[in-house]
């Protein structure tokens, strides 16, 4: 009995040390950040700082309390700012571009711009088949191909598919999706493009 507890007592003492060690190297990798990056053009030091969402992700390993889980999604959807006009499509073409485009917000970069003057990518390739006939992307995300042709083309979609891209933590706390709208990276005229990408029955994705 003996040995039993002392194997117990031992355990938990190693997994306490593991657990103190892993939080002694998060420290050091925030301080090391701290110290090596710097301001420069539009890449300032905030960008080091976590919101209470980060926060609580990355400390939970992507898997927090339901119930904290839930009260924080619900105020990232209450966030979300949807278009005063009620009309969520706009062009596909300039979608596809927006799409296939990966560079924005880097220190070369203008607030909403490239330093080649356009205006920021979406860089949605990075992550998602986008079409079929795409041959070159990510498989972080799920598959892009035919979404509107799956999904339907309705309002009820339209304006998910735009809360979705303006925010993807309204609707998964730890989505690895960008905060595309919330952060600035995307304007209300590019997310609404990149609905008709995915929902205009003409677009690409739906063939």
């Amino acid at each position: 009995m003996k040995t039993f507890q002392a194997t117990i007592f031992g355990m938990a003492a190693l997994a306490i040390a593991i657990s103190a060690q892993a939080q002694d190297y998060r420290t050091q990798a925030i301080n090391s950040m701290h110290r090596d990056f710097h301001a420069h053009g539009i890449a300032g030091m905030d960008r080091l700082d976590e919101d209470t969402v980060q926060t609580i992700c990355n400390r939970t390993g992507n898997n927090p309390p339901k119930d904290l889980a839930e009260r924080l999604q619900q105020d990232q959807f209450e966030a979300i700012k949807y278009p005063a006009d009620g009309n969520y499509l706009g062009d596909w073409k300039a979608g596809e571009k927006i799409a296939q485009r990966g560079r924005a917000m880097t220190w070369r970069d203008k607030i909403g711009k490239t330093s080649r003057g356009e205006p920021n990518g979406g860089s949605c390739y990075n992550c998602h088949e986008i079409d079929k006939k795409t041959t070159s992307f990510g498989s972080i995300g799920n598959s892009l191909a035919h979404f509107g042709k799956t999904r339907g083309y309705g309002p009820a979609v339209q304006k998910y598919v735009y809360g979705k891209i303006y925010n993807a933590k309204a609707f998964n706390l730890c989505s690895a999706m960008p905060r595309l709208g919330h952060s600035g990276t995307l304007t209300e005229a590019q997310i609404k493009d990149l609905v008709a990408l995915l929902l205009d029955p003409n677009s690409p994705v739906n063939k």
